[in-house]
């Protein structure tokens, strides 16, 4: 809840009972006890002035507030705009109405006009009022400044919480037999060079870092493409960042490195490696290339490769993007990726209070584009579909 919405219900069980004194006074004591910026804070809660807040501030520090102050009788001072102007709001609700967004039934609506623009019209419409009051009456009337949300999934498949379903008993399943399980995906490519990165970072007052001012660069800008293996059970990551394109052969690379550099020693007795991937990009279901480079890299180390892919539209649930890409992002905020030095030390020092570590290598290896896997080459995959959607869960095994 906003600091403003607490406030708002603090005030709303006495406000009734206090006169315009104590009114006053209390909304003074609330802005001198939250500081900086809180006699805007209470002024949105209760809606008294600035002028009076600070009028209350300065009775309360010289201690010279008397109860023998006149107090103003019921109903005198100005005029709400509502009660002098009984059309306003009207007018403010019909000037709105085209213009307004979201469910009619919803208690919560948001306009796209700004409020110095509705001012503008109303002045126009013999309805003068002021941008301030606009935004006092659209809160009144359940209005809010809001932005986008992602929530939007697309169109579910009828069997996308039987898949999550699946992929759990799998996952727990390995584990608990003590096999490895890796959750895989592509990171974000990145550019190269002296562009901006979204966050912020601590750096001495007014000396920020200075980067270009546009980010349209043509394809002579070389590009990062940051293939991460995070271990579940180990709660590590493996991050490859290669430099030519994002393909099938550069995925199952990427899940090579990491046997090659860690797997192999931290499970030197498995048989089985089991693989969450989306199920798409580089590492997809429909991907050929993707399961004829896997069947290269099972006779190689000898492993059965159990894949599971979540359903369309759901990356965002894959345990790699909530446990080791969202700390990269939050370790390199700020910070102009200006050369594949910066994104592999970067990527290396990304740690969390749960102990998360990370390993990263940077690959110069070229993976042209284009590769086309024949239906000859499909049939050497040793290729085992499972009883339900076998296209999403499968196991390749090694031919030896």
């Amino acid at each position: 809840m906003s600091p403003v919405a607490l406030l708002t219900r603090k005030f709303k069980g006495i406000w009734p009972l206090l006169n315009e004194r104590t009114r006053r006074l209390t909304a003074a004591n609330e802005a001198i006890q939250l500081g900086y910026g809180g006699v805007s804070l209470v002024h949105r809660a209760c809606g008294l002035s600035r002028k009076a807040i600070a009028k209350g501030i300065g009775e309360i520090e010289q201690g010279s507030s008397s109860l023998e102050e006149r107090i103003r009788r019921p109903g005198a001072g100005r005029k709400n705009l509502a009660v002098s102007d009984p059309s306003l709001v009207a007018a403010l609700d019909d000037l709105i109405d085209g213009g307004t967004r979201g469910d009619p039934e919803s208690p919560l609506r948001w306009v796209c006009k700004s409020t110095r623009t509705l001012a503008a019209e109303l002045s126009q419409q013999q309805h003068p009022v002021s941008y301030v009051r606009v935004a006092q009456l659209l809160h009144e009337q359940n209005y809010s400044l809001q932005s986008n949300r992602k929530l939007e999934e697309g169109e579910d498949h009828p069997h996308r919480d039987a898949q999550f379903r699946h992929i759990n008993r799998c996952v727990k399943r390995a584990l608990t037999a003590g096999w490895p399980v890796i959750s895989v995906d592509t990171k974000k490519k990145e550019l190269i060079g002296n562009y901006a990165n979204a966050g912020q970072q601590w750096l001495p007052a007014k000396q920020p870092q200075r980067v270009q001012g546009h980010d349209f660069p043509g394809p002579e800008v070389p590009r990062a493409y940051p293939y991460g293996i995070y271990d579940l059970a180990r709660n590590t990551g493996f991050v490859n960042v290669g430099t030519d394109h994002d393909t099938g052969a550069f995925a199952v690379a990427s899940i090579r490195g990491w046997w090659r550099a860690e797997g192999r020693e931290l499970y030197p007795r498995t048989q089985t490696l089991l693989i969450t991937a989306d199920g798409g990009g580089s590492n997809g279901w429909r991907l050929r290339l993707w399961k004829l480079e896997l069947q290269g890299f099972a006779d190689e180390s000898g492993l059965s490769l159990a894949i599971c892919h979540f359903p369309p539209g759901t990356s965002k649930w894959n345990k790699i993007e909530h446990r080791l890409f969202s700390f990269i992002s939050s370790n390199w905020r700020g910070e102009p990726l200006r050369d594949y030095h910066t994104i592999v030390n970067l990527i290396a020092r990304t740690t969390t209070a749960k102990g998360l570590t990370v390993t990263c290598r940077l690959d110069r290896r070229k993976y042209p584009t284009g590769r086309k896997v024949t239906k000859e080459e499909m049939q050497h995959v040793n290729l085992k579909p499972n009883k339900f959607h076998g296209e999403w869960n499968y196991v390749i095994e090694p031919h030896s």
